[in-house]
């Protein structure tokens, strides 16, 4: 009796077990949207991808992705990362070249939805800071700026992009050569505050006035892109942020702008990760 008893309670314990077993709940397998809003920020040898939150509740994070050129030129997307945020540095990368980027969102169940469908594509470019230029009527010798060569030359260096110059009470950047341009593009709070380089409003004497605060785009006697940031003015010396476009003819300064198109090709996840 004893026996039968116990093997009753198990019975009646199984079927308790049995009834919270979940296997038999339908699966979810219904992906996230793709990422929206995708752009990115230029960097010195970085770029940082950023993109709007996805509105699933159970999205876990994102996929970052990279390939070398356009969507239907047969260059698939590789996985460089991954992160539970709605911003990305994607490192390693060189100057110069133009690298498109693609975001995937993934759920707690494994789903992954498809590449975002803004394509987005940024190149690369160095920059300084805090970089001092002196007054060419002083010390003419440190007073130019050479973007290709990242080095201070004398102002009238065949080399030389622009120098400073103080003029009376006025201080001033000068670009030397007919061949290269400039123009003042105003106040800005960062560096970046100017993302690309415009196609006229140059001026025509090749001077503008240096403010505090103020950025400076230039056009290179080589048909290469640059601006400048003054970040202090005092006894003879301009301090500055500077960036440069080392791809010829590229006016990209920041952040490239996003248009719609899809289609994409990914590779397999198995891939380094960069996180």
């Amino acid at each position: 009796m004893r026996s039968a008893l116990v093997m009753t309670s198990m019975l009646a314990l199984m079927g308790i077990v049995a009834g919270c077993d979940d296997s038999t709940a339908p699966r979810d397998l219904v992906a996230p949207a793709a990422p929206r809003g995708v752009a990115t920020i230029t960097g010195d040898r970085v770029v940082y991808v950023a993109w709007l939150a996805n509105t699933e509740p159970d999205v876990a994070g994102y996929r970052i992705f990279e390939a070398p050129c356009a969507d239907g030129d047969g260059c698939p997307y590789d996985a460089v990362g991954a992160t539970t945020g709605t911003r990305f540095m994607v490192e390693g990368l060189t100057n110069g070249e133009t690298r498109h980027f693609a975001v995937a969102a993934f759920d707690h169940a494994g789903n992954e939805s498809a590449l975002s469908y803004d394509v987005v594509f940024d190149t690369p470019r160095p920059e300084g800071f805090d970089q001092v230029l002196t007054d060419a009527t002083d010390l003419p010798e440190t007073s130019g700026w050479d973007f290709s060569a990242r080095a201070v030359r004398a102002f009238d260096d065949p080399l030389v992009d622009v120098y400073y110059v103080r003029s009376g009470s006025v201080d001033r950047v000068v670009a030397p050569f007919v061949d290269t341009e400039l123009q003042d593009a105003g106040y800005a709070t960062t560096l970046d505050a100017i993302d690309f380089a415009p196609a006229s409003g140059w001026s025509p004497t090749g001077t503008a006035e240096l403010v505090v605060g103020h950025c400076y785009v230039v056009r290179t006697f080589d048909d290469h892109y640059a601006k400048l940031r003054v970040t202090s003015l005092a006894a003879g010396r301009a301090q500055m942020d500077w960036a440069y476009q080392v791809d010829p003819g590229n006016r990209e300064l920041k952040a490239k702008p996003a248009y719609r198109r899809g289609g994409r090709v990914r590779r397999p996840l198995a891939v380094a990760m960069r996180q």
